[in-house]
Formats: structure tokens, sequence, C-alpha cells
């Protein structure tokens, strides 16, 4: 472990107490809601670093990916995970396969995206919460690394991921999967993808995946105000770099109308795939998450939504140090393995 680990892991060991008056003083409400207080010391920290605004995006991941593996669990090693090669439209995707080392035959299948505005993130960022939803789901999770922008703008990820879903079912047997019972999950940009996986395989008149797993999901790009003005300053993601995000993903800001980039901007949505939406109550994406879970629902799709009131965007990096994350964390594992076995 690392000494700034070893350091980061130490501090948030402390009292409520003692680590609210380092951040702050007193707790941090929003909405009606009270803030974990290892969050708001984590919060406190963060507002002390440069926005990633300021970096370019390759340093932007860098950093990103520095700091999550101060906070992030170890991986369940009771799960056993290969590394393989998806193929893309634009060449082969890197992915992982997450299995239970005593699983017997084909599981049901979980295709699994990680978070970060289209822009940051990789395998890494999701890889012990993939592990996590293999061991408590007991299903087999493949976590796609799809392109990123500004390298590669929209429609690249949606792209990718609609071709990585569509593989997996193609090559269910390969991968242990059992075909037709497999969903499509991820948090924040990856729940977004999932949406409009699912919402892509109605128009295209197919049967679509047996599940979309959105956590705290991009549902609406041109989304304004509510939680994303109150909780719009929160660390790890504000409102400006959910601008900054947009600005590098999208063409031009007219994209934010295309329903393969707000998904919430589709009228009919009849027909999908049931839903787990789950949203953080410090996030600037908290509403439109909640206002999706209700379109969903009132177009008849079955639907399972839970707000975590005291956490913020990000939470499923968060396990090592938040208990309150790691316990989210497996409370989704466990929607997921009802909803699919």
């Amino acid at each position: 472990m690392s000494v700034q680990k070893f350091i980061v892991r130490t501090l948030l060991k402390l009292p409520d107490g003692i680590l609210i008056k380092m951040s702050g003083g007193k707790p941090l409400a929003i909405d009606g809601r009270i803030l974990d207080a290892r969050t708001q010391f984590l919060a406190a920290q963060g507002a002390k670093q440069p926005s990633i605004t300021t970096l370019a995006p390759a340093a932007a991941r860098a950093g990103t990916a520095d700091g999550l593996k101060l906070l992030d669990d170890a991986p369940r090693q009771s799960v056993g995970v290969r590394g393989l090669a998806v193929p893309g439209p634009d060449g082969s995707l890197a992915a992982r396969l997450y299995t239970p080392k005593d699983a017997a035959g084909p599981l049901p299948g979980l295709v699994f995206f990680h978070f970060g505005g289209c822009v940051i993130g990789d395998l890494d960022t999701c890889h012990t919460f993939c592990t996590m939803i293999a061991d408590i789901a007991q299903c087999a999770v493949l976590n796609v690394a799809y392109r990123l922008a500004p390298e590669h703008k929209f429609p690249a990820a949606v792209e990718d991921a609609l071709t990585a879903y569509r593989w997996a079912e193609t090559h269910a047997a390969d991968l242990g999967m059992i075909a037709g019972r497999i969903g499509v999950g991820g948090d924040s940009a990856g729940g977004y993808l999932s949406a409009v996986i699912a919402q892509e395989e109605k128009r295209a008149g197919r049967a679509g995946p047996a599940l979309q797993l959105l956590i705290y999901p991009v549902t609406d790009w041109e989304w304004r105000g509510g939680s994303m003005d109150s909780c719009g300053g929160v660390y790890p993601l504000t409102a400006e770099i959910m601008n900054w995000f947009a600005g590098l993903y999208l063409n031009n800001a007219a994209e934010a109308k295309d329903v393969r980039v707000s998904p919430m901007k589709e009228p009919d949505l009849s027909g999908l795939a049931p839903a787990i939406v789950v949203t953080a109550g410090f996030d600037p994406l908290r509403d439109q998450g909640a206002a999706y879970a209700e379109k969903l629902e009132a177009a008849g799709v079955p639907v399972v939504y839970r707000c975590e009131d005291s956490l913020a965007h990000a939470f499923t990096a968060m396990t090592g140090v938040v208990p309150a994350a790691k316990l989210a964390c497996e409370k989704i594992a466990t929607d997921v393995g009802k909803a699919l076995n």
C-alpha cells in the first residue's frame, strides 16, 4: 500500500464528528439530505485540488485513475477475471470477463460500461464493482472499454457500446452467459450508454437486453435546474465538469437533442427492458435520473428505483473508504441478481 493510500484510509477511519470538523465544521445539508461524513471529507479535500476542467483530457484521465486507486476496495477474490478483446465498429475494444469461480454452467450476463462523461475512465474504473456484481449477483459480467472523447466524439461511444452488447448476445456461449438473459448496465456515462442501448434495440425491432442497470445516469445533456444547481458544486462531479464533458463529447450543442445523446427525450419508452435506477442524493444528476425512472414507470416498464440520499456521484468507486458506498453497491448487486436469475 502506498504512503498516500495509507494516510487517506487512516484518516477516513476517524469518527464522523472529527471528519466533519475537518471538513467545514458542520454536516453538509442540501435538499433535506445530509452528506455522509466520509464523503464530505473527500469532497472538502477534492475542492482544494484543481478541477479536471483545467487539465488536458489525457492528464485528467491519469489524475482521476490515481485518485480512484486511493478509494476503491480490493476486488473480490471469489471471482475469476479474464482479459479479452471485443470487436468494435472501428477496431477491437479492451474488455474483461468476470465469472464466479464456483459457477457451474452458463450464467445470466451483464455487459457493463464505466463512468467518466465519455471522456475519462477505463476498465480499472469499475473493476472492483464488477467483481462485486459477479460475486453477489452470481452472473457473468463483461466490462467493456469504449472509445473516449475528444479523440472520438459522439456517436463513437454509443456505437461501441451497442456493438459490444450485440457481440455478447451472439457469443453468449463462449462467455459462459445465457443468451436472452444478458443485461446492460453502467454508472453515469455508462448508465447513459445502457439506456441508449435499450432504446436502440427497440428501434431496431430486436428483443433487447434483459435488464438495464442505470446508476446515476446522464439522461438529458441539456438538463438545467434542480439538483444540477443545488448539488452543482459537490465533489466529485460538478456542473462545471458536466459542461466540460459535454463540450468534449459532442460535436455541437444541438446534438444534445438527439435521443442517442439524451435518452430522456425519447417520447415512447414503452416496451423497454426492466430497469434498476439508482441515484445519489448529492449529485447534479440526481433529478434527471429520478425523472427517467418515473418516465419509464409511467410507460409501463418495471422499475426498481432508489436514491442513496447520503452519497455523492461516483460512490461505486469509493467502496474501500466509505462503508455506506460499499453497502449501496452490495444492494445494487443484489438487485441485479434478483432481476437476472
